[in-house]
Order: C-alpha cells, then structure tokens, then sequence
C-alpha cells in the first residue's frame, strides 16, 4: 500500500519501531527517519546537512529536499517529501543511480575542500595574529636578536 502522505513528529531518537506514515525527525542528532512510502517496510534513514538532506518546517508540514531514492531496496522507490505529501518521481536506470551517486560524492569531496580550505585559513589567520601581538610586546632590540636568530 503506497502512503501519499506522512504525519511528522519531532523526536530526540529516532524509535526503534517505525510507525507506518510518520517522518521522525531528530534536530539534535540531524537524522530523519521513515517507512519506506511503498510499503515494503524498509526503514529509510536520511541524514541532514549541507550535503545530504534539507529539511524545511513551515510550522504545520514538512519538506525533504533532494529526493529520496532507495536504490539500495529491492523496491527502488523514488520519491519527493514536500509539504508532508508524497510525490513520486521516476524510476531511474542503472546509469542514472551511478551518475547520481557520483555527482554526490563529488558535491561531498568539494564541500569538504572547502570547509578544510577554511579552517586552515582561519588557523593561519589566528597563528599570523597571535605573532604579531606577541611581537607587539616585544621590544625592539629583543625582536632583532629574533630576527637574526640570537
């Protein structure tokens, strides 16, 4: 039996048990959880952050942005949350999962660059700042015998 639309319901763990037709969702641990909507039963996790799912509330439904394909079930259904409704989409090919699998990875590897590009540059910006705060409270003479390693 395909559900066509799920109930949400804010938790702090995900339960053990599913109930069919509810989107659990745990902002503490950026994890939402459900029933797969065709009925299989399969559990389907969906992560939440910048390069997995987003999660929009606008106060009464929920959103799950991009679409949840559960190419790993035998069933490899395929499906938009939005606004607490189900929208199916499409079946996708061997090639599309492939492609799509890539470009996820790939959308991952750049962000990671990214947030790690950052991070040295803030680490660098700190040991820059911190020596030349450090240099500040030197005097002259002892910053010269630094300089020329004396």
């Amino acid at each position: 039996m395909k559900i066509k639309s799920l109930q949400h319901s804010f938790v702090k763990f995900i339960p053990k048990t599913l109930d069919e037709g509810v989107l659990y969702v745990s902002i503490e641990y950026c994890t939402a959880a459900h029933n797969c909507v065709c009925g299989c039963g399969n559990r389907v996790v969906t992560p939440i952050s910048p390069t997995d799912w987003r999660l929009l509330f606008d106060g009464e439904t929920v959103s799950l942005s991009p679409s949840i394909g559960n190419w790993g079930f035998e069933c490899q259904s395929h499906y938009w949350i939005k606004q607490s409704k189900i929208e199916w989409a499409g079946k996708w090919k061997k090639e599309q999962i492939n492609a799509g699998r890539n470009k996820d990875f790939q959308d991952k590897k750049e962000y990671f660059k990214q947030k790690d590009a950052e991070i040295l540059g803030q680490e660098i910006e700190s040991k820059v700042e911190s020596t030349i705060k450090s240099n500040q409270k030197k005097g002259f003479w002892e910053r010269l015998l630094n300089k020329l390693g004396l």
